[in-house]
C-alpha cells in the first residue's frame, strides 16, 4: 500500500459522513460547493490548531483531555461563525448542523491522514487496517458529532435574537464537554476505553434529537 492509497483510505470516511450528514436537511439542502468551502476551510484550520496544540507546555494526556478539545472546537466554529453563517444561504436551523459537520468532517480529514500515515511509517499493515477501521467508526464521525451540538445551537441562535447566544454557549460548552469525556476514554487503560462504546450512542441520541427539532423548526417543512 503506497502513501497516496493511505491518504484516499484517510480520507474516504469523512467524505461518506459528509455525505450523511448532508443529506439530513431534508427540505432546503444547502448549495454542494458552499459544502465544500467550508469542509476545505475545515481542513485549513487544522493546521494553526496542530501548531498551537504542538507547542503548549502540557503533558499528552492534558492536551487531549482538556486542551484539545477547546481549541479544536472553537476552531470550527469560528469557520461556520465567520463564513456562512452570515449568509443569505444559511436560512434554516438544520443549516447549523450541516456546516458544523462539513468544518468538523474536514478537519477531521486532514487528521486522519496525519494519524493513518504516521502508523504506515512505522508498523506493520494490520496496524494500518486497525486504526482505519477505530477512526472511521468512531474518531471522524465524532468530530462530526460533537460539532453538530454546536451548530445546532448556531442554527437556534440565526432565528432567536433574544436566547441565541445562550443557544450557541451551551452547544459549545457541551461539545467541547463530550469531545473531552471521548478523548478520556480513548487514552484511559483498557477497560476505561470501553466507555466509548458506551458514550457514542449517547451522543448519536442527543444528535438526532437536535436534528429532529431543528428540521420541525424549518420555514421550509
Amino acid at each position: 500500500m503506497n502513501p497516496l492509497t493511505i491518504v484516499a483510505v484517510a480520507a474516504a470516511p469523512a467524505f461518506f459522513w459528509l455525505w450523511y450528514f448532508y443529506h439530513q436537511d431534508r427540505y432546503e439542502p444547502e448549495p454542494r460547493l458552499l459544502i465544500l468551502r467550508i469542509f476545505f476551510l475545515g481542513m485549513l484550520v487544522t493546521l494553526p490548531v496542530a501548531l498551537l496544540e504542538g507547542i503548549l507546555p502540557i503533558s499528552d494526556f492534558l492536551l487531549a483531555v482538556f486542551a484539545a478539545p477547546i481549541i479544536e472546537e472553537l476552531a470550527k466554529y469560528l469557520v461556520v461563525e465567520r463564513t456562512v453563517y452570515r449568509s443569505a444561504e444559511f436560512d434554516e436551523p438544520m443549516d447549523g448542523v450541516v456546516y458544523a459537520a462539513a468544518a468538523a468532517l474536514g478537519f477531521a480529514t486532514l487528521e486522519n491522514i496525519g494519524y493513518l500515515v504516521s502508523v504506515y511509517l512505522s508498523s506493520p499493515l494490520h496496524d494500518v487496517l486497525f486504526v482505519f477501521a477505530l477512526r472511521a467508526l468512531l474518531s471522524v464521525p465524532g468530530h462530526a458529532l460533537f460539532s453538530s451540538i454546536w451548530g445546532y445551537g448556531l442554527g437556534r441562535a440565526k432565528f432567536d435574537k433574544k436566547w441565541g447566544y445562550v443557544f450557541i454557549l451551551v452547544g459549545l460548552v457541551l461539545a467541547i464537554a463530550l469531545h473531552g469525556v471521548f478523548n478520556f476514554f480513548l487514552y484511559s487503560s483498557a477497560i476505561l476505553v470501553l466507555g466509548v462504546f458506551a458514550l457514542v450512542p449517547v451522543i448519536w441520541w442527543l444528535v438526532f434529537r437536535m436534528m429532529d427539532d431543528a428540521l420541525r423548526r424549518s420555514p421550509f417543512s
